[in-house]
């Protein structure tokens, strides 16, 4: 499956943005999707998970109050709606697919990856 990210930018601390990663090439609702991030010099970190019908949703800590992740199998989307953003949420991105059988929040259990879409938030 192919995975392309975008509605990243630059963003006030406090404010809003939304991603979205379109996916193509593979029957969308197979596949258990996620979102990571990545700042230079660290490891790529789990932010949210999906299960492929949108009935189960999984965050980091970091996170969890503040973004929401949805799907939309019928546009084969997944989104990443991002809240009262902090400047530590400056990062790449990512969004990611493994097939439906399980779930996780392990970067390694993810075989698909989109490019990456840069979320800067100032203070």
């Amino acid at each position: 499956v192919q995975l392309q990210a975008s509605g990243g930018g630059l963003v006030q601390a406090g404010g809003s943005l939304r991603l979205s990663c379109a996916a193509s090439g593979r029957t969308f609702s197979n596949y258990n999707m996620a979102w990571f991030r990545q700042t230079p010099g660290k490891e790529r970190e789990f932010v949210a998970s999906i299960i492929w019908s949108g009935g189960s949703t999984y965050y980091a800590d970091s996170v969890k109050g503040r973004f929401t992740i949805s799907r939309d199998n019928a546009k084969n989307t997944v989104y990443l709606q991002m809240n009262s953003l902090k400047p530590e949420d400056t990062a790449v991105y990512y969004c990611a697919a493994k097939h439906r059988l399980s779930q996780s929040t392990l970067r390694g259990s993810y075989d698909y990856w989109g490019q990456g879409t840069q979320v800067t938030v100032s203070s």
